[in-house]
């Protein structure tokens, strides 16, 4: 059963540190049918409802060209979500998860994203999909081609090619004294 604020069991929340402002800008608006998230899908079906998509005014150049791609990633706010759970329990059932292993809207900073079919783009900032799996009203922070259908424009850069199991540095070597 979905849940709104109780802990379960297994469950760990965290007093977390004080908010910092990361720079981040609304950039629009997105309707969809749902009004709580007792009634919102946990994952968007490319033929789910219809949902719309307000780009606010200064954004709204931005869109130029997305009419090209089938597909679009939508980053989206979070905004009525819980930010103090590290451990969950989602089946209720005693089993904690981390909340880095799931797909949750409770989390340190709950951005949200979903793969949305485009539908129409309209006059005025306005896009039509389907897909989306978040509450009426929410926060529009970015929106990208989906990445399986996207050629980047710019030149090629040294990473572009790079193929290998390349090792990751953690970081510089510890030396004695410094």
């Amino acid at each position: 059963m979905v849940r709104l604020n109780e802990i379960r069991r297994a469950e760990v929340a965290i007093d977390p540190p004080p908010a910092t402002d990361a720079g981040l800008v609304y950039i629009g608006r997105i309707a969809t049918p749902w009004s709580s998230r007792l009634e919102t899908p946990r994952l968007g079906r490319l033929d789910g409802p219809l949902c719309r998509i307000e780009v606010f005014a200064p954004w709204r150049a931005a869109l130029k060209g997305i009419e090209a791609y089938e597909r679009i990633e939508v980053l989206f706010w979070m905004h009525l979500s819980r930010r103090d759970l590290v451990l969950q329990s989602p089946a209720d059932d005693g089993t904690a998860h981390g909340t880095f292993a799931l797909r949750t809207p409770a989390r340190p900073n709950p951005i949200g994203t979903t793969i949305a079919r485009l539908v129409r783009v309209e006059p005025d900032g306005i896009l039509l999909v389907r897909g989306l799996d978040c509450i009426d009203g929410t926060p529009l922070l970015d929106l990208k081609p989906d990445r399986t259908l996207f050629t980047p424009l710019a030149r090629e850069q040294a990473g572009d090619r790079q193929t290998g199991h390349d090792d990751v540095s953690d970081g510089p070597e510890e030396t004695p004294g410094g």
